[in-house]
């Protein structure tokens, strides 16, 4: 069921709301250079299912690779509590195209049972087949 989370960076000074059904969302972990890093969990959601309530000065964004995604970080406490993108792809079979955000969702305030309903798919982002799983997904 759609609902509307609220979430923050860990110090507070960004916090934002988002709708989103995280039992029939498609979660996903990965294992490039910067998700392994982070243990960064993530749900796409539309950019206009997101807004951002306190702290958009608080935010500070990092760029790499092809400069496609902006990953968002509290200046403050440097947790990324989402990254934005504008999107054209085709991913899973769901066509995905315009501004999306990947929620962070250790930064929702959701409960346990919440998250543990969640569907989580792990993509080998190392290898740029975001498609498949890595052979080895337990630290991820």
């Amino acid at each position: 069921m759609q609902k509307t989370f609220h979430g923050s960076c860990h110090c507070g000074a960004v916090q934002f709301e988002c709708e989103l059904d995280l039992a029939a969302s498609d979660t996903s972990r990965c294992n490039c250079s910067i998700c392994r890093r982070q243990r960064y969990w993530k749900s796409l959601v539309k950019a206009e299912t997101v807004r951002v309530k306190q702290g958009k000065d608080a935010l500070t964004d990092y760029q790499f690779g092809s400069h496609t995604i902006h990953h968002l970080f509290c200046k403050t406490c440097g947790v990324k509590p989402f990254g934005r993108a504008h999107l054209d792809i085709n991913f899973g079979g769901h066509e995905m195209k315009g501004e999306y955000y990947a929620i962070n969702l250790t930064c929702l305030d959701a409960t346990d049972e919440e998250l543990a309903a969640a569907n989580v798919r792990f993509e080998d982002g190392r290898t740029n087949d975001y498609m498949s799983a890595p052979a080895v997904t337990s630290y991820l």
